[in-house]
């Protein structure tokens, strides 16, 4: 896959997480995971609307024009918020009780209108396209992980399985003070892991100079490259 998209799929999972990295929908982030089948759902549903509208709002953004862009892109989001709150309601119930306001308040969620601004109004359609499932999957994954966190370490299950006993419950996990806990230890986590997977870049692109630089054909291969730039 071309190096462009698939960094534009990859930024969303770890180096430009919304939740742990941009600290984007922080509010559902809170109040869903008091369960990892919420978080489930919720990023379910929080994709499939980022992906659907940033390819929507690709596609008319040279229609769009500037001064209604932000409006434009509400209404769009609205859209696509409206029909996964349908069809939770009509096969999920279980799903649409858990998450209650939260599910409709999709459309003002600013993840998703902060990717149609920043991206999916820039940028092609199949870019778009990868930046929402990107950015989709990194929201997704960081509401099961915070989800089955606080389900084990507060409930003693996780995906409503009982743990056979290996946690004994600790009720505060799945209060609002243990999801500010957890959610502080891994944003702390995910920043130490991101700061590690640049350094080891980093040095990669180091060894690469320099390796680059002892071969004997380094001058050939700058000079060749100079003259195919002129």
């Amino acid at each position: 896959m071309n190096n462009r998209y698939w960094n534009t799929f990859s930024k969303g999972l770890l180096r430009e997480n919304p939740v742990f990295r941009l600290v984007l929908g922080t509010c559902p982030t809170l109040a869903v995971t008091t369960a990892a089948m919420n978080g489930l759902g919720m990023g379910a549903a929080a994709t499939f609307v980022l992906l659907c509208s940033n390819v929507v709002i690709s596609l008319l953004r040279k229609l769009i024009p500037g001064k209604v862009r932000l409006p434009s892109y509400i209404v769009v989001i609205a859209g696509f918020t409206t029909i996964v709150q349908m069809l939770v309601k009509a096969y999920l119930p279980s799903i649409d009780q858990a998450l209650g306001i939260y599910l409709p308040l999709i459309v003002v969620n600013c993840i998703i209108l902060g990717r149609a601004e920043a991206f999916a109004g820039k940028n092609s359609v199949g870019l778009a396209a990868l930046d929402g499932l990107g950015m989709g999957a990194g929201f997704t994954a960081a509401l099961i992980v915070m989800g089955g966190i606080r389900e084990l370490l507060g409930n003693g299950t996780i995906f409503g399985w009982p743990d056979g006993g290996m946690f004994p419950p600790i009720a505060i996990f799945v209060l609002p003070a243990g999801g500010f806990f957890v959610f502080g230890i891994l944003i702390w986590l995910a920043n130490r892991l991101s700061l590690r997977l640049e350094q080891n870049e980093t040095r990669r692109e180091l060894a690469a100079t320099a390796a680059c630089a002892a071969c004997p054909m380094a001058g050939a291969c700058h000079g060749e490259g100079a003259t195919v730039n002129e």
